[in-house]
């Protein structure tokens, strides 16, 4: 069964995912500069995310979705297993939301320009006006119910379990007062592991378990650190045992 799931992968799912890849990148581009960035930035994503999940065969099982208000704007963290948790957030957060992301991934051919239109948030930490800038757009952007998703990380894990946070995200919450959603991620990493070059996708269940949210309570520096840590502990406490407790992570 391993040896025809790869034979499948490679000469049915791969040509149609990068098909549809392509496709879905048009369509937004295309989309965005025509209309709405808020509409053709997320639902052509939405369905991409879920035909790549589809295409592969893989379950998903998602949790907590109840626990959202629609009409309110949320900063979602989550742990960062492997590639994959961008298809498993993109397709069944079930939420408009818009991606924080390295500035280096402009650079990407045809994505980067593609999430550029869609307006994710690139972050730019050349220097304090820049920093300033990106949190201005991220106020700016989420307004209306449309959330920001993050993987506080920064890297994906090598081993499964979860690395350092760093801070910016939790700092953008507070510095626009949104409510903080913590998300696990579990599976990704026994789907598809971090390895360099092409790796062959594994047949296992994903899962996606959206915590109850975090609302502000005050601003500063001691509020964020609590929020940090609570954000944390959420998300790990729905991990597997083999995949608790904090291991480093080399390029964080």
């Amino acid at each position: 069964m391993k040896i025809l799931y790869r034979l499948y992968q490679l000469f049915i799912a791969l040509p149609l995912g990068l098909i549809v890849t392509v496709l879905t990148c048009l369509i937004i581009i295309i989309g965005s500069l025509l209309g709405s960035a808020h509409f053709w930035g997320y639902y052509p994503g939405k369905i991409w995310a879920q035909t790549i999940c589809r295409l592969l065969l893989l379950p998903i099982e998602v949790v907590g979705r109840e626990k959202i208000d629609k009409k309110q704007s949320y900063v979602f963290v989550a742990n960062h297993q492997g590639p994959m948790d961008i298809f498993l957030v993109y397709g069944y957060l079930g939420r408009n939301f818009k991606w924080m992301m390295k500035k280096a991934l402009r650079k990407t051919p045809l994505i980067g320009y593609t999430c550029e239109k869609a307006r994710h948030i690139f972050v730019d930490k050349s220097g304090p006006k820049k920093i300033q800038e990106t949190i201005e757009n991220a106020r700016q952007t989420l307004q209306g119910g449309t959330s920001l998703v993050v993987f506080p990380e920064g890297s994906r894990s090598f081993t499964g379990h979860m690395g350092k946070f760093r801070k910016g995200a939790f700092q953008l919450a507070d510095d626009i007062g949104l409510p903080v959603v913590p998300v696990t991620i579990d599976g990704s990493f026994d789907v598809l592991t971090r390895m360099a070059g092409f790796n062959f996708v594994n047949h296992h269940k994903m899962r996606l378990v959206i915590h109850d949210p975090i609302f502000p309570n005050g601003h500063g520096p001691e509020v964020l650190k609590e929020t940090m840590e609570k954000s944390y502990e959420t998300i790990m406490s729905a991990l597997p045992e083999r995949h608790q407790g904090y291991v480093e992570n080399k390029d964080q």
